[in-house]
């Protein structure tokens, strides 16, 4: 048993797609490769099954409703999961996988604070989570964040008609569209790849000021056609992407998954820290521009402002 697997994970968005399988990866392995688990998801149905599948194969769960729309229902969950940190009732809290994320092509969703509902979700709920969590990790322990390619063009994201990333002052990109505009795909994709870039900044900067111990990690787990995301890219990517997914080597939830679960538990990945960033089951350099230090201080500044808490 290595020290992250003595502890507990809590991962978010375990319901369905990546968060799923990863759950189920986790849960799986031997007993002494088992960490405790607290999912936080929307409660109900969904969250009760994968609970159950994963007691089933052995593992202790605990499940947190949550909606992670609302930074109050986040704010809770916190708070629940320090208590049965504190009350001993899961062993000491050794990672977290951010996983839960979404992309809509209708920019004028807020969610329940106000902010636009993609950067609200992707980096404002789980820099909430994580900000109400940091002191209760024990260390050695790992934060595994989920990152996208998408925050810069290629020629496949080109073909693919996905924007990159347009970074704006944090502020600015947490504003939902203005009524007299129109949503688009584009603007969707774009909302996307904005969130994934700042989860890219908010990474560097949380190493920053972790303590001592706990690693930040960003993972990439592939092009998944499967998981729904590719909605806010319209039909015509829907189509090419189902296309796409046939192709071998392509990822999936089922494979993405106990790569995931690999990236916050195993030893070989317990040199990464300062938002290492890993594409399926390599490390990568990110574009130069998705390190920069101005931005990256003003993205924690902008993020307390917008949480409304220091």
């Amino acid at each position: 048993m290595n020290s992250i697997s003595s502890g507990t994970v809590l991962i978010t968005g375990p319901t369905g797609g990546l968060g799923r399988e990863t759950t189920l990866a986790i849960a799986r392995r031997p007993p002494a490769e088992r960490p405790d688990l607290l999912l936080v998801g929307r409660a109900g149905r969904a969250l009760t099954e994968v609970a159950d599948d994963a007691r089933a194969a052995g593992a202790t769960v605990h499940e947190i409703g949550c909606d992670l729309a609302r930074l109050a229902d986040v704010r809770a969950s916190g708070s629940l999961a320090r208590d049965l940190l504190q009350a001993g009732t899961v062993r000491p809290l050794r990672g977290l996988v951010a996983n839960a994320g979404i992309g809509f092509g209708d920019t004028h969703q807020a969610s329940a604070d106000g902010h636009e509902l993609t950067f609200a979700v992707n980096h404002l709920a789980h820099a909430q989570l994580i900000g109400n969590l940091l002191d209760s990790f024990v260390a050695p322990a790992r934060i595994v964040l989920l990152g996208s390619n998408t925050y810069y063009q290629n020629v496949f994201r080109r073909m693919l008609r996905v924007p990159p990333a347009d970074w704006r002052d944090p502020i600015e990109l947490a504003k939902p569209l203005a009524p007299d505009l129109t949503a688009t795909a584009e603007r969707g994709g774009t909302a996307y790849s904005d969130s994934k870039l700042a989860i890219l900044y908010y990474a560097h900067e949380l190493q920053r000021r972790a303590p001592a111990g706990v690693n930040v990690v960003v993972f990439e787990p592939g092009f998944m056609p499967a998981t729904g995301l590719s909605r806010a890219q319209g039909a015509g990517v829907q189509r090419l992407g189902r296309v796409v997914g046939r192709i071998p080597g392509v990822s999936s939830p089922a494979r993405s998954g106990p790569a995931l679960a690999s990236i916050v538990l195993d030893d070989r990945w317990e040199h990464l820290r300062d938002g290492a960033f890993v594409v399926k089951d390599q490390e990568r350099d990110v574009q130069p521009f998705a390190q920069d230090a101005a931005r990256e201080a003003r993205l924690w500044e902008a993020t307390a402002e917008l949480l409304g808490a220091l």
